[in-house]
């Protein structure tokens, strides 16, 4: 079960989510996690973290795990999760 899950809705095509979702690719990499993209899903993988975008068309979906490293770093996964959807909702709404 994800420690962390947002959900954004969107009205745009497919291929606009996806360039949208470039965005939020690059902050996530600052934080050393990448994204392994197949379709409209990717894995995502860091150090201490790790789960999945699900890209549909009407929403996008967030699901990270935390794992023990990001528990003892003391990530709070409900900033993260505040954080997430900041950034999607600014993705798809500003």
């Amino acid at each position: 079960m994800a420690d962390v899950k947002v959900s954004q809705a969107h009205s745009l095509p497919l291929d606009q989510v996806r360039a949208r979702m470039s965005e939020f690719e690059e902050m996530m990499g600052k934080y050393g996690v990448k994204a392994s993209w197949s379709g409209n899903k990717a894995k995502l993988k860091g150090v201490g973290v790790s789960g999945d975008i699900n890209v549909s068309d009407s929403d996008v979906a967030v699901g990270l795990k935390l794992g023990m490293m990001a528990k003892a770093a003391g990530v709070d996964a409900k900033r993260l999760e505040a954080s997430i959807a900041k950034r999607l909702k600014a993705a798809f709404e500003g």
